[in-house]
């Protein structure tokens, strides 16, 4: 009888349910966006007996002991990668499990090699986290789980940042492992096809947070297939569906934007490498990379994890400093700080060009998700009540008009990306940077998303998608831009 409601939610996200997972058993959690497929796992690793931020009734209990004190240990692989790195160096991020349980350093160094060669994580130890990518951090954090000998392994969608060629080596290795150590594994996932051959068992999770059909794959598939993928589940074999039809009104510029918004030409981008050292060296993110952002077409941004994207979409919307090359606007956007959109005030900048990041929580500026929406309308001092009506509009397209008064850290990671992007756009920008916009999402908001993109773009906005995801590809992209290490491939 397990239920949760986190505060400022009328309605539970998880209600009334009952599941008794056996030992060793692999479980695939599916269902729609918001259906409590990660709060349900958070429950089972014992963090919602310590939250401050909800009302929990109900008990979790592993192997008879309270979820919060299993002295077996549970492995949680987190939705959001980056909120699962604590140290500086790749190594000591995933050695800091063995470090607290005293494994002898000789083993540990030997596990944590062992851990990032099945990961697929693809530098050396000594590498400094602060320089990955979000597919990069994702197989770090998961090796950080691999390494240690937990006999729960709980897995939020453990490849979605993750491009197709990558993501399938790193299903082989959590396969491999699992498969050796015979432990109890639970991972979400919107997509079936990937894991279904693999997992003894499908849960699907309501919108109510109720529990839809439980049972082996191949039942579940065959008695449920179609009632499933028509509340958003990705079901094997179905085809994608169309991008949703959304009334250009709620996303059309609020100016009449000139043909090219942004155009860089010769960009290098090099990060640093550490915060601490003075001699900390350098990582060559882009290198003489030319990219244009155009009035009334979608750029697609594709390429391996950590090839650039995230980065080249940051510098086309002026929220990173290239360090060789030009990044100039049009004279039309120019503000008293001239052309270069990454010299522009925070206001100049957000009232012509938007950005949704790959990371949602960390764009996060309100308590509300209404006000989430609303932000960027109110700081560039856009008409209060056509901007109400935009915002209200785009929360009910996105599926999120229920939640207008939720705190948006209490969103699930699709529903925070759908609000991102939502922010994004309703405040009319000449321009929309859109950072993985489709991870996280049902099949449902994903043809949501995908049609606020459509419509945007039709609308006359210039839009840019970093994505590993080319069915969304296929669909929205006028142009595309692969990248390899940096580079342009031709």
């Amino acid at each position: 009888g397990l239920s949760w409601r986190p505060l400022r939610r009328r309605t539970p996200v998880l209600r009334e349910l009952t599941l008794t997972i056996p030992a060793g058993q692999r479980v695939l959690v599916t269902g729609p966006s918001g259906a409590g497929k990660s709060t349900l796992l958070r429950a089972i690793a014992g963090l919602l007996l310590s939250a401050g931020y909800g009302e929990l009734t109900g008990t979790v209990r592993i192997d008879g002991c309270d979820a919060s004190g299993y002295p077996g240990g549970v492995g949680l692989l987190l939705q959001d990668p980056l909120a699962g790195i604590v140290a500086e160096s790749a190594g000591r991020d995933v050695a800091f499990g063995l470090e607290n349980a005293a494994v002898p350093r000789p083993q540990m160094w030997a596990r944590v090699a062992t851990a990032l060669a099945d990961a697929r994580f693809p530098y050396a130890a000594d590498h400094p986290t602060r320089s990955l990518s979000g597919g990069e951090a994702q197989r770090l954090v998961l090796a950080g789980h691999l390494v240690l000998d937990t006999s729960v392994l709980l897995l939020d969608e453990p490849t979605s940042m993750l491009d197709p060629e990558t993501a399938g080596q790193v299903r082989r290795a959590v396969r491999r492992v699992v498969a050796e150590r015979g432990c109890t594994t639970v991972i979400v996932e919107h997509h079936l096809d990937p894991w279904v051959d693999f997992v003894d068992r499908v849960v699907v999770l309501g919108s109510q947070g109720q529990i839809l059909a439980d049972g082996a794959p191949e039942t579940v598939l065959a008695t449920s297939g179609p009632s499933l993928a028509a509340q958003g589940v990705w079901v094997p074999g179905m085809a994608s569906p169309e991008p949703s039809h959304i009334d250009t009104a709620l996303v059309e510029p609020w100016a009449s934007p000139p043909d090219t918004l942004v155009e860089a030409s010769g960009v290098r981008v090099e990060l640093r490498t550490s915060l601490q050292s003075r001699r900390a060296g350098v990582a060559v993110a882009l290198d003489d990379v030319d990219a244009s952002l155009v009035s009334g077409r979608a750029l697609a941004v594709t390429g391996a994890s950590g090839a650039g994207k995230s980065t080249l979409v940051s510098v086309l919307g002026g929220l990173l400093a290239p360090t060789c090359g030009t990044v100039l606007a049009d004279p039309l956007l120019a503000t008293r700080k001239g052309r270069d959109p990454w010299r522009w005030s925070s206001r100049d900048l957000a009232a012509r060009l938007a950005w949704a990041p790959q990371s949602p929580e960390h764009g996060v500026v309100t308590t509300s998700v209404r006000d989430e929406v609303l932000a960027a309308a109110r700081a560039c001092g856009r008409d209060v009540d056509r901007s109400k009506a935009r915002a209200d509009g785009l929360l009910e397209v996105f599926g999120l008009g229920h939640l207008a008064s939720a705190n948006p850290y209490h969103l699930s990671g699709g529903e925070q990306r759908r609000l991102m992007v939502a922010a994004a756009l309703a405040h009319g920008p000449a321009g929309v940077l859109l950072d993985e916009p489709t991870v996280g999402q049902d099949r449902l908001t994903w043809a949501a998303v995908l049609g606020a993109v459509v419509a945007a773009r039709d609308a006359g906005a210039g839009v840019a998608v970093s994505t590993h995801d080319q069915t969304a590809v296929a669909v929205v992209a006028d142009d595309r831009l692969v990248l390899c290490s940096g580079r342009v491939r031709p």
